[in-house]
């Protein structure tokens, strides 16, 4: 069959990474575009994307285009659109983007047209609860028409039971470990670590594991789904033998006591170390140096008045860090580019990424060797 167009979605600015994620699973093609990927291949490329892929956020799969310039115009071209995609008698919902380039400006009355041609033209039920979404941009008064194949964020893994108070979604963490050069094998330190999102990531990706492997997709409701071949796809770990080089430590027991059931959850419990410790307590592990990675709190909603406690946190960590991690890589994550200054470390930082609403970046280092 003719290859799919298909958009693996991620944060903006962190198109890179994904796209480098993309060449080392051996997806074809991996173009870089504002918010995502585009990658080539058949619907098998498209489960194997949903269930491999770390950092997308959902895949796409755009089933084609064409021009309308009024209502009346999109209608008649929704009606004969080729939907031969969708299952008979699935529910589906639509969504539509437009902006003022297009003479079609109001995004609920073209859904209420594509809605109607599915409906009339096509006998699909329309539900906005419909586990199949139909996504219509409408850019210069271009229509482009794709099926969005994951359902639920991909970030949603379907083994996490526990959530802290500030987490950081499970695609973010994974294209941030890529973005601050991790490589299986070695060791990561996490010493604010919730939940242990970064920890669980850089334990499953240095497993092998799929990271979609316990939870269900929105393709397998489309007519393109094939249940034994996607069946085929799914494996076990293939990397036996992966050292328990995973750090994580919380002031917070009750983080702590979370962090280990996702790790047993996830299937990693034997690889992470999680203990109950303020920050002034942290060592470095008995590994060579590896990664600091963490999502310390960032104070966004308490006002820089009362910022006093987090500017002594800060400075504590980056003098941890010069004093105890020689030759180790830091990747700290914040929105106040004031508390990252007051740790002292001489840090580079990477493009403003949305987590949660709030505007952060990630900020890197590599502490100095010990001088002899």
């Amino acid at each position: 069959m003719t290859d799919l167009d298909i958009f693996a979605v991620c944060p903006p600015g962190l198109e890179p990474q994904l796209a480098a994620e993309c060449r080392a699973l051996g997806f074809a093609r991996g173009k870089p575009e504002a918010g995502g990927i585009t990658l080539t291949g058949d619907w098998a490329e498209v489960w194997r994307a949903n269930l491999e892929l770390r950092g997308a956020t959902r895949i796409l799969v755009r089933l084609g285009s064409f021009p309308a310039f009024h209502l009346a115009q999109l209608d008649k071209r929704a009606r004969a659109f080729d939907w031969s995609a969708l299952q008979p008698h699935i529910p589906v919902r639509v969504d539509v983007t437009t902006n003022q380039k297009s003479k079609i400006y109001h995004a609920g009355a073209a859904a209420e047209r594509i809605e109607r041609a599915l409906r009339e033209e096509h006998g699909l039920p329309i539900d906005p609860e419909a586990p199949v979404r139909i996504m219509a941009r409408i850019e210069r008064d271009l229509v482009t028409i794709s099926v969005d194949t994951s359902g639920e964020s991909l970030h949603k893994r379907g083994h996490k039971l526990h959530t802290g108070k500030a987490p950081i979604r499970e695609t973010l963490a994974a294209l941030m470990l890529r973005a601050c050069g991790y490589m299986p094998g070695e060791a990561v330190v996490d010493p604010m670590c919730g939940s242990g999102t970064f920890l669980l990531e850089a334990a499953e990706w240095a497993s092998d594991l799929q990271p979609g492997r316990d939870r269900s997709f929105a393709f397998e409701h489309l007519a393109t789904f094939d249940a034994d071949a996607f069946a085929g796809l799914r494996r076990a770990s293939s990397a036996p033998g992966v050292a328990p080089v995973f750090y994580g430590s919380d002031r917070d027991q009750g983080a702590v006591n979370g962090a280990i059931r996702n790790a047993e959850a996830s299937g990693v419990a034997g690889l992470c170390h999680f203990s109950c410790q303020p920050l002034a307590a942290l060592q470095p592990p008995p590994t060579p140096p590896g990664l600091v990675l963490l999502n310390p709190p960032y104070g966004e909603r308490i006002g820089a008045d009362k910022k006093g406690p987090l500017y002594a946190l800060y400075g504590s960590f980056g003098k941890i860090m010069r004093e105890r991690f020689p030759s180790w890589r830091i990747g700290m994550v914040t929105s106040d580019p004031k508390l990252a200054h007051v740790t002292g470390l001489e840090l580079g930082s990477g493009p403003v990424i949305d987590n949660g609403g709030i505007k952060v970046k990630l900020y890197q280092a590599l502490i100095p060797p010990v001088s002899r």
